[in-house]
């Protein structure tokens, strides 16, 4: 049976690097060990049932993350901000829940006549730093800067 992760999985560089670490610590301590056999040891610390089943789970790259109180700046609905993250939830695959609080008021609306100003906006961010919803005239509601 395959334990619950609770800690996200480093990249499979890192993963192979802590493998040739344990065969070479091993090989030391006088207990020869595979490079196989080394392998399938840091799976089964990962909770995975071998290399393979982790090798596959495991990200060639680490993915963004996002913390409450982190800075952060982009567009949204091609105005340009500065604000904070007031929370950050996974959603899955690189993809992440923010809830945003703007320094400045963003006027979402376009029209000369009235203004609908927003101080905090919720938006899902996906692995290329951007939303996948857009506006009309095609770009995407958020845009995140740094990615």
């Amino acid at each position: 049976m395959e334990q619950k992760r609770t800690l996200a999985l480093p990249t499979r560089a890192t993963l192979k690097a802590q493998a040739k670490r344990l065969r070479s610590d091993l090989t030391a301590q006088g207990k020869p060990t595979t490079h196989a056999q080394a392998l399938e040891a840091i799976a089964h610390q990962w909770g995975a049932r071998d290399w393979n089943t982790l090798h596959a789970q495991a990200p060639d790259t680490l993915q963004r993350s996002f913390t409450p109180g982190e800075r952060i700046s982009g567009l949204y609905l091609g105005h340009a901000f500065q604000g904070t993250v007031k929370a950050a939830q996974m959603a899955s695959a690189g993809f992440w829940r923010l809830t945003v609080v703007f320094d400045d008021a963003v006027d979402v609306v376009e029209s000369q006549h009235f203004t609908g100003l927003r101080k905090q906006v919720s938006a899902t961010i996906g692995p290329q730093g951007h939303t996948a919803q857009k506006t009309s005239n095609g770009q995407p509601h958020m845009v995140l800067d740094a990615w």
